[in-house]
């Protein structure tokens, strides 16, 4: 066989998600252009693809591996960063004029779509386009590839059912009422220090009534500040506090399983939920491998792999399981606030509305200026 019958046998498998005989007689997967194979024999050629990810390694080794194993002599990089650092890591390199990531992938929606805006990214129609939501694609720059609820969590050791906040409105309840046994026992993320935190709360201030006067009901309970899920989640599952706010989902869930002591809600009232951006690097060295990695992301077969191995949820509608759009879609009804790719996820990316964001925050938590 030689190599264009080979790339397309290994296309038509991650399309159909089968790995067999038959696959030696396949064709490129429906809608592909006929010259795709030219674009992975590239990135052959181009022996690796760079990911800047804000997502542990550990949760999506198996995506990796998979990936690796479809395109042999394409070698994944992944550099592990938070989203903080991941947009100023790659700022800092384009003004120095040393680009290394190829694709950049990240929960903080505001800071990626920053980047696409700012011309950083790279215009790309995907094959795959057709399958995400209109509102997951802008410009043929950002693509949104995952679909996660921000939830409560609790201990459930220390919150009685009774006491379990299902709206935002219970949760100010709770807190109104019930601060002889939640203050210091509360927490959510450092706005500050977490663009994903920053994110959730801001989109909050546009959905929430009385939105501040939560936060500073947050404040009056002593509320904790954790710059990142997995410290939250290790908080609440130890019992040293016994309440979460507006956490990532996918990751809450997934401890939720391994441990019957954390519960987890998603709000009856309103649930935001993120998606995880992919954008494409316009310095990219490694151009055409960073758009095999991104086809390979939003595949059936990179979508079902997202869910089932990496717990998050995929945005695809025709990927079946719990971890999918679809369910959760079923599961929110009404109350579901999907997060849009788009130029709206700038307002708070402000320079001047972002710092009176961060000084009314920290006036209503009463968290000294840094």
């Amino acid at each position: 066989m030689n190599i264009k019958s080979c790339v397309f046998a290994a296309l038509a498998c991650a399309a159909a998600f089968v790995v067999d005989s038959a696959c030696a007689q396949a064709t490129a997967p429906a809608g592909y252009p006929a010259d795709y194979a030219r674009v992975a024999a590239q990135a052959r050629a181009e022996g690796k693809v760079v990911l800047y990810a804000a997502a542990d390694l550990s949760s999506v080794a198996g995506l990796v591996r998979d990936f690796e194993s479809l395109y042999p002599g394409v070698k994944v990089e992944y550099r592990e960063l938070n989203s903080d650092d991941l947009y100023n890591r790659f700022v800092g390199e384009v003004n120095s004029h040393h680009a290394v990531a190829d694709v950049l992938w990240s929960p903080a929606m505001d800071l990626q779509m920053k980047l696409a805006n700012d011309n950083h990214a790279a215009a790309y129609r995907s094959p795959e386009a057709a399958q995400l939501p209109e509102w997951a694609i802008w410009r043929d720059m950002a693509y949104g590839t995952t679909f996660e609820p921000a939830v409560f969590a609790y201990n459930k050791r220390f919150v009685p059912e009774a006491e379990v906040p299902r709206t935002h409105a219970e949760f100010m309840n709770l807190l109104a009422t019930r601060r002889d046994k939640y203050v210091g026992k509360v927490l959510t993320y450092d706005v500050r220090r977490s663009a994903i935190g920053f994110l959730f709360a801001s989109q909050d201030s546009r959905i929430l009534h009385g939105f501040w006067d939560f936060v500073k009901l947050l404040g009056d309970n002593a509320v904790q500040f954790e710059p990142e899920t997995a410290a939250m989640v290790q908080r609440i599952a130890s019992g040293r506090s016994y309440l979460g706010y507006n956490m990532i989902g996918s990751y809450t869930l997934a401890r939720a399983r391994l441990d019957p002591a954390i519960g987890v809600v998603m709000p009856k009232d309103y649930t935001l939920v993120m998606s995880r951006i992919a954008l494409i690097s316009r310095y990219a060295p490694h151009p055409n491998a960073a758009r095999l990695w991104l086809d390979y992301l939003l595949s059936h077969r990179g979508q079902t792999l997202l869910a089932q191995r990496a717990e998050m949820f995929a945005i695809r509608a025709d990927v079946a399981g719990d971890l999918t759009s679809g369910k959760l879609r079923e599961t929110l009804g009404a109350s579901m606030k999907a997060i849009n790719v788009g130029p709206g996820l700038l307002v708070y990316r402000d320079q001047s509305k972002h710092a009176e964001f961060l000084r009314r925050w920290e006036q209503e938590t009463r968290q000294p200026a840094k």
